[in-house]
Formats: C-alpha cells, sequence, structure tokens
C-alpha cells in the first residue's frame, strides 16, 4: 500500500487497494476516539507514532487535541521526525505517550523485542499501544518484509511483551483479500500500458471495489475474525510490570 496523505485518508474508489486503505482509515479514527476522548483535558495527550513514514493519520491525532510526534528509520532534511535506529532507543523519554502508534510496520520489523520494547518504554503506565498489521497480505519490501500473523499468534506475540490486549479489529476477510489480490495483480499489468493502461485499470478497480463491500457483507464474522488481511488492535501496558518515568 501506497503512502501518500491524501491517499491514505481519503483514497478514490477507483484506487486498486482502496478499498483496504477505508476500512484501515476508519478503523484507525475509530481507536483514536476511543483513546482519545475530546475535551480540553486531552490537549496535552502525546502520541507517539513509531515508523511513522509520511505520517498519513496524523491529523486523526491532532484534531482530537494530541500532540503528535513521528519517528522513523527515514528522516528528511526538513521535517519534526524523530530518527529510529533499530537496536537503539529512540531519543525520546520513558513513559512520555499517552499512546504508542504502529501503523503497518509490524511486519517490517525483524527485532520485535526492540520494537515493542521500545513502545512499552515510551507508554505512561496507564498508556496504550494502537498498532496494525497484516493478517494476510502480498509481499510489499519497505525496504523488506519479514512477517504475516493469525489473530493469536499477534495477541500473544504482542501480550507476551508486556502488554494487555483490549480489541482486536478484523478488516477485510478472505472473500475480499482474494478479490483484492486479483486487484492488485491487474493493476501491476494494466498500469505498464500506456494511456489506455491506467483508464481500464481505473474502470477494473471501481468495479472490484463494489464486489469487495458485497463480498466483505456476504463473509460470517467468525470467517473475518480468524482470516483477515488487516488486524487493528489496542493494548494497554500492562501496569503489574510498568516502571517508572511515567508522568
Amino acid at each position: 500500500m501506497i503512502h501518500e496523505v491524501p491517499t491514505r485518508l481519503a483514497p478514490p474508489f477507483w484506487r486498486h487497494d482502496a478499498y483496504t486503505l477505508r476500512r484501515l482509515v476508519n478503523a484507525v479514527s475509530g481507536a483514536a476516539r476511543t483513546l482519545l476522548p475530546s475535551g480540553d483535558h486531552m490537549h496535552a495527550a502525546c502520541v507517539v507514532d513509531l515508523g511513522a513514514g509520511s505520517s498519513p493519520y496524523r491529523s486523526l491525532f491532532e484534531k482530537r487535541g494530541a500532540r503528535y510526534i513521528p519517528c522513523d528509520i527515514d528522516v528528511p532534511m526538513s521535517g519534526d521526525i524523530v530518527p529510529m535506529e533499530s537496536g537503539k532507543p529512540v531519543p525520546l523519554p520513558d513513559g512520555s505517550a499517552h499512546v504508542v502508534a504502529s501503523f503497518q510496520v509490524l511486519e517490517h520489523v525483524w527485532d520485535i523485542d526492540w520494537y515493542l520494547g521500545e513502545a512499552y518504554r515510551l507508554l505512561r503506565t496507564d498508556g496504550d499501544l494502537l498498532l496494525s498489521t497484516h493478517g494476510t497480505w502480498l509481499y510489499h519490501p519497505h525496504p523488506t518484509d519479514f512477517r504475516r500473523w493469525t489473530r493469536d499468534g499477534l495477541v500473544r506475540e504482542i501480550e507476551s511483551r508486556g502488554f494487555t490486549v483490549k480489541s482486536v479489529v478484523p478488516l477485510v476477510g478472505p472473500l475480499v483479500w482474494t478479490t483484492q489480490f486479483r486487484t492488485l495483480g491487474y493493476h501491476s499489468i494494466l498500469a505498464r500500458i500506456p494511456v489506455i493502461g491506467p483508464v481500464i485499470s481505473a474502470l477494473l478497480c471501481a468495479c472490484m471495489y463494489l464486489r469487495m463491500r458485497v463480498e466483505d457483507a456476504l463473509t460470517p464474522p467468525e470467517w473475518i475474525s480468524a482470516n483477515a488481511a488487516v488486524y487493528v488492535v489496542t493494548a494497554r501496558k500492562t501496569l503489574s510490570t510498568a516502571t517508572g518515568g511515567d508522568e
């Protein structure tokens, strides 16, 4: 999936990945509302995004009154991105975040102990992790791609590192992701054809988008839960093992 901010927040339905992106932004927006209730008391809330890229969901947190801090391995010459380096502490204080966010990053991380350990360190004792990653998806290196999870496996990975999972939202069931994968394939082929190829791709993708809406509506919820393309997880930092440094 691409990383341009407008496309991630409001992809046109004729895009090849629009259905999945729309489901994801809706889930992230819902989680932001739950974790950051509106009101003056939340203006000081801090959200740290580990692996923010172009920060596509930044506005979803800032409009809740939160202070948003993007962190990434790729740091541009200008901007406010905090540098990250695998295996080293992120240069932010312990216990400084109300929410640590991670969107479609975990599958690209080799050292999960370091990554989730940093998320744990940065959170206050009452802080929450908001994380999305793939259950089933095509290989998409950025710069490489290491893992996919079952629902049970993802929950176990997170809880074994000091968190208590509060919710798991499964997105895009098996009928849909088979259609989504074909759509991605057709788009890749048609994009190589000059002039007419993108037009045909847009028409095809629009039809596939409608098909995916129908397929997800027909898929039993338990199938989606156990076989989703994307899982969105919220998890609380476990109080019994939390250490100092919180505000």
